[in-house]
């Protein structure tokens, strides 16, 4: 229990400018030649599927967004050299704008947050707002914008989240809890029409993106039963006996970690196929599975089943402290997420593999960056600090980081600083991906990405 007065709080964050001066976290030295970027995606690919990491490379080789999307492991490394206050947060660990999206409620209502937890784990609230701005940055080169925009958008997401920090601490634990980001509220009380043209479209989207609609392009009628449509190497059905029987083991070890009620739901389903199925860019070569579940024949449901690794953070910010890294995935989820999945859980496998569990294409829809005109990310960056401000106050001391992000824009530039350096540094590391495809030292599969 925490019984320090909000003024004391407070205070305490204002005192930690003394050893972590604001503009200290404007400072990112180029690295080259004391770190090998490639040992370090090998390193990371170490418990992959190897015969998948060649499409992690093709995937990540598209441009320098996209190798910012797959080396986590490599940002967070860096990450854990620069200053921070050491005021802990539930940290998403893999925090770009592509990982923020709207998604549906169990109540059905569109929701705004933060939709990727594969990294979280209790760190410093700095990782998450530096590696935020910093793909800001890289994903505003990689659409062409000119360089002064670039730095605008970073600044402007640290500067909302600054904003909306300070908000959050003013309101209680409780009221900080239950608020969520409703989709349709942005677009009735949009500031004005590029914001409601903006929120329009994700909801749009994402109402479109629901596993009714994908089960006709992913399956096919065989016979009595539909089972998914083989696409080696992204798509492969698993045919072999002892292994689905493993499968379905695991399923009952799953229903275990769900509540009552949920249990219900999904007792009433029967599972009809299961298949290997390629996602993302970071997750590629983990184990990563879908399997089609029906009720009465009719009514089919998706579920992901998700190998969980420990967090590219936990050789920094120590381990987890739970022995099921799936585990970790959910309870950090249900942590900093306003409103979860109703089927979310986690199982260990026979093969020792753990695994988490959700519903695939539940409304979920994250804005794809070449879609975004400089004025348009400028307003998703608004959203993505706020639902990051929120997610840390959740999971934080509102009133301590508050107090030290103090109430001018001192902490944002120098963030927007650090944002450009770092994306200086991701076109480089990308350069150094692109020069080992062509020299040899990787085998990258453009074709299956």
């Amino acid at each position: 229990m925490n019984n320090l007065s909000f003024a004391a709080r407070q205070q305490s964050g204002v005192s930690l400018r003394q050893s972590v001066p604001r503009s200290s976290h404007a400072v990112w030295a180029m690295r080259d030649g004391d770190r090998d970027v490639i040992e370090m995606l090998e390193q990371s690919n170490e418990g992959r599927l190897p015969h998948l990491t060649p499409i992690r490379y093709g995937r990540m080789l598209r441009n320098p967004f996209a190798f910012l999307r797959g080396a986590p492991a490599v940002m967070a490394s860096d990450l854990a050299g620069t200053p921070a206050t050491g005021l802990t947060v539930q940290a998403c660990g893999d925090c770009h704008l592509v990982n923020f999206g709207v998604f549906a409620s169990p109540e059905r209502r569109l929701v705004f947050d933060i939709n990727d937890f594969d990294e979280t784990l209790r760190a410093t609230w700095e990782w998450d707002v530096k590696r935020l701005a910093a793909s800001f940055v890289v994903a505003a080169r990689v659409n062409g914008f000119p360089e002064d925009r670039c730095a605008a958008v970073a600044v402007r997401s640290v500067a909302s989240y600054r904003g909306h920090m300070h908000e959050f601490a003013e309101v209680s634990p409780l009221e900080t809890w239950y608020f969520h980001i409703d989709a349709d509220d942005l677009v009735a009380n949009a500031a004005d029409e590029e914001s409601r043209q903006l929120g329009e479209r994700m909801a749009a989207k994402a109402r479109l993106r629901v596993g009714e609609r994908l089960i006709p392009k992913i399956t096919e009628q065989v016979g009595q039963r539909r089972q998914f449509v083989e696409s080696p190497p992204l798509t492969t059905r698993v045919h072999d006996e002892q292994a689905l029987r493993i499968v379905r083991r695991g399923i009952v070890e799953y229903l275990k970690t769900l509540d009552d009620s949920r249990r219900f739901v999904l007792d009433r389903y029967s599972m009809e196929d299961f298949a290997v199925r390629v996602v993302g860019i970071g997750s590629v070569g983990t184990r990563c599975f879908v399997a089609l579940l029906v009720c009465d024949d009719r009514n089919p449901l998706l579920l992901q089943i998700k190998e969980a690794r420990p967090s590219v953070l936990s050789p920094f910010a120590g381990p987890s402290p739970y022995a099921n890294q799936g585990q970790r995935v959910v309870a950090g989820q249900r942590m900093i997420q306003a409103t979860s999945d109703i089927f979310l859980g986690w199982l260990r496998a026979r093969d020792g593999h753990d695994y988490y569990v959700r519903q695939l294409r539940d409304m979920k829809y994250s804005v794809p960056i070449d879609a975004l005109e400089p004025c348009g990310l400028d307003r998703y960056a608004d959203l993505c600090g706020w639902a990051l401000a929120r997610a840390h106050a959740r999971s934080g001391d509102a009133a301590a980081i508050g107090g030290y992000l103090g109430g001018g824009d001192q902490f944002d530039l120098a963030m927007g600083k650090f944002a450009v350096a770092y994306a200086d540094q991701t076109e480089q590391d990308h350069a150094a991906l692109v020069h080992a495809e062509r020299t040899g030292r990787i085998v990258a599969d453009a074709e299956a990405s």
